[in-house]
């Protein structure tokens, strides 16, 4: 059996749509797709919920993730055969100590776009300029979280780490940005100069983290 729904460019406007190509029962699955690049909101990775760095699988148990909700380090959950986390299959970058949640997961953010991103020893290091973009960031866009700046830094780094660089920015190209630049016009209108400054400053912060030359022409 083929797939149920596939993906098709609309128009430059609308960018691509989601098409059932038969009728679809309830319950079936519609569209599984790997995300091109994905981040953790900051505020959430700050709040110490652990997902793996790559694919953003939970890294905590149910039990471990209750515990912490609630402030209830004696809180034990039932049935705990039922948790599929596997903390066996775990694997941290030896360098900047971030987890995956698997070999495949380390290795594949390895050879994407990490090269670029690993902090090393500077991960807690607050004058890095990785990590002045992102506290920039999070003192801009309190939760609620809708985005995080750390999905531009890996596709600039998965470009910039890229044997097919041409490849990578076409692929990128693809996505429709004209909603996000209208969104973006009436955010400049309701806030003015403020949000003027503040975009400037993460454009400069973002340049200092991770400038190229290939990319800027």
């Amino acid at each position: 059996a083929g797939a149920v729904a596939e993906a098709r460019f609309i128009s430059s406007a609308k960018g691509k749509g989601l098409f059932a190509t038969k009728n679809i029962r309830k319950g079936e699955t519609v569209f599984v797709e790997r995300p091109v690049v994905s981040s953790q909101f900051l505020w959430n990775a700050l709040y110490n919920y652990r997902a793996c760095d790559h694919c953003l699988r939970a890294l905590e148990t149910a039990e471990e993730n209750a515990q912490r909700l609630l402030g209830k380090s004696s809180l034990v959950l039932p049935h705990p055969e039922q948790c599929s986390i596997r903390k066996d299959l775990h694997q941290q970058c030896p360098r900047c100590q971030v987890t995956y949640c698997s070999a495949e997961c380390r290795q594949a953010a390895l050879e994407q776009y990490h090269q670029v991103l690993c902090l090393g020893p500077s991960r807690d290091d607050p004058t890095h300029p990785l990590n002045k973009l992102q506290e920039a960031w999070r003192n801009m866009h309190y939760p609620p979280e809708t985005s995080s700046i750390m999905l531009m830094a890996r596709m600039v780094a998965t470009i910039k780490q890229a044997k097919d660089k041409e490849w990578w920015i076409k692929a990128f190209s693809q996505f429709c940005s004209k909603t996000a630049n209208e969104e973006e016009e009436i955010v400049h209108k309701l806030l003015g100069d403020k949000f003027k400054g503040q975009l400037e400053l993460l454009r400069l912060l973002f340049t200092e983290a991770l400038y190229d030359e290939y990319l800027s022409k």
